[in-house]
């Protein structure tokens, strides 16, 4: 009768434990709240994305294909982002605005600013070009294509479409005048997540998004 207890114990010592892990996934700034009031305009950047094959499959591939397989990866990210937001202050939950994403990269390429050398760039800088109050950016790690556009273009060109979509896909906002990182998501990919990008960004940020100061809800 007094195992009881101890199990009930050791459950919510267990629940805890995984509740703190789960919190370390996610920065944020201490004055974040009090510098997002001045925010109104952000910007969602390509991201970059590193797509992970087997040797045998990348022997397939030229350079070039890699490299575009790679940059349309980021972009669908980046329009993943775009949707979510958009979605959101659609349903009154947050009171910024995002620039387009067409706008933000064709003032990119204007710039000559690419997924070859963004990273080249601080974010201040970035924001500067773009006219914008923050920028929003990151880093999608993953072993096979999540976008459909990619993930048939990889079937046909090696005849491989991934078994899996383990991964890592990392969120960061910085504030625009000082390139100062106010909030960072990490997170491990995984099939509970979802298989594609839309249906990924949707369900990290669901979560995310609690201790995001921009959503009022």
């Amino acid at each position: 009768m007094k195992t009881k207890p101890i199990l009930l114990s050791f459950f919510f010592f267990l629940t805890a434990a995984i509740a703190i892990g789960q919190d370390r996934e996610i920065y944020v700034h201490g004055e974040f709240p009090k510098i997002a009031k001045n925010h109104k305009m952000l910007a969602i950047l390509p991201f970059k994305a590193v797509v992970k094959l087997r040797p045998k499959e990348m022997e397939k591939m030229t350079p070039e294909q890699m490299e575009n397989l790679q940059r349309n990866e980021g972009l669908a990210v980046q329009s993943a982002m775009e949707s979510y937001f958009l979605k959101r202050k659609e349903q009154h939950e947050i009171e910024v605005e995002f620039q387009s994403t067409t706008t933000t990269n064709a003032l990119l390429a204007k710039n000559e600013i690419h997924a070859g050398n963004i990273d080249q760039y601080t974010p201040q800088e970035l924001a500067k070009i773009l006219e914008v109050d923050a920028v929003i950016g990151g880093l999608f790690f993953t072993d096979k294509p999540m976008s459909e556009g990619a993930s048939l273009a990889l079937g046909l060109l090696v005849g491989f479409y991934g078994s899996t979509n383990s991964g890592k896909c990392t969120i960061n906002i910085n504030n625009g005048t000082d390139g100062v990182l106010l909030w960072k998501y990490e997170k491990t990919l995984s099939r509970s997540l979802g298989s594609d990008t839309n249906t990924i960004i949707n369900t990290m940020m669901r979560k995310a998004s609690r201790q995001l100061p921009y959503i009022t809800e």
